[in-house]
């Protein structure tokens, strides 16, 4: 009730850090809550999600598989073996990573809490009507986040395992890959997907602030693709399949943040 009341007026700036001090707390909370049960079903969290990309029946090489055969291509598309062992170097590598990969898990499962509580944030400060979308906005932020984490953990995570996994300079190098090397591919590319999914919600609130406009976006669709192409590079291991497939549909989202900020631009006026 009080927080409400401060809210209809203005609030200084100590006031307001502590309004973002609690949202950060109970965003903290539902992480840690969400890291705990991944920590405790490391099973399923390692054998049956992590660690499954190293195995040839995982369920994309399966699927490229099936799609050669129906194609007429035989087994052009087949993924073969992959030849390299998972090795821990260090006393404490397997417990930290243990806990690191819990927290990533954390995180994504409590990325819609986190959304809802930015929104509980920064909706002072919108009109009465903006307030209404509230939870279309937090479920189409999580429904794209969702499809960003499948996206990155179904194809481009397993075709960078596979093509890094299987490359060799030669037949004299073994390939022993350190756990925390697998972990960290496999994570990073399936988290920073489901992050960079999250670009027509951006677009969303840079227009509501007047940053960003239907025709910039336009005027810089050039300069966009660019930085397309490079975000792919830093997100996916250096095989250009992988690159690809994160390009396309960042560009097609690109054209769909247009669309975006042409409706906020219209609803505005």
């Amino acid at each position: 009730m009080g927080e409400e009341q401060k809210n209809k007026g203005d609030m200084s700036f100590l006031e307001h850090l502590e309004v973002l001090r609690w949202h950060l707390v109970r965003s903290s909370a539902v992480i840690l809550a969400f890291t705990i049960l991944a920590f405790t079903f490391k099973s399923i969290l390692f054998d049956k999600i992590i660690l499954a990309q190293k195995n040839s029946d995982f369920w994309t090489y399966q699927l490229f598989c099936k799609f050669s055969h129906w194609i007429g291509k035989g087994d052009a598309l087949c993924m073969d073996e992959i030849h390299f062992d998972l090795i821990n170097i260090t006393m404490s590598g397997q417990f930290t990573t243990h806990i690191v990969t819990a927290i990533i898990a954390g995180i994504i499962l409590g990325f819609p809490y986190i959304l809802f509580e930015i929104w509980r944030f920064i909706s002072p400060a919108l009109q009465k009507s903006e307030r209404k979308y509230a939870r279309a906005l937090v479920f189409s932020g999580s429904f794209l986040f969702a499809i960003g984490i499948l996206f990155g953990y179904y194809l481009i995570s397993p075709l960078s395992i596979q093509f890094l996994g299987n490359y060799q300079v030669s037949e004299l190098v073994q390939n022993q890959i350190t756990l925390t090397s697998f972990i960290s591919t496999v994570s990073t590319i399936t988290l920073s997907t489901g992050l960079v999914f999250q670009l027509p919600l951006l677009v969303y609130f840079l227009t509501k602030l007047g940053f960003v406009t239907p025709k910039s976006m336009r005027k810089y669709r050039k300069h966009a693709v660019v930085i397309t192409l490079v975000l792919s590079a830093i997100i996916t291991p250096p095989d250009i399949s992988s690159q690809i497939l994160l390009t396309i549909p960042l560009l097609f989202l690109y054209e769909f943040s247009i669309l975006v900020s042409k409706m906020v631009i219209k609803k505005n006026n």
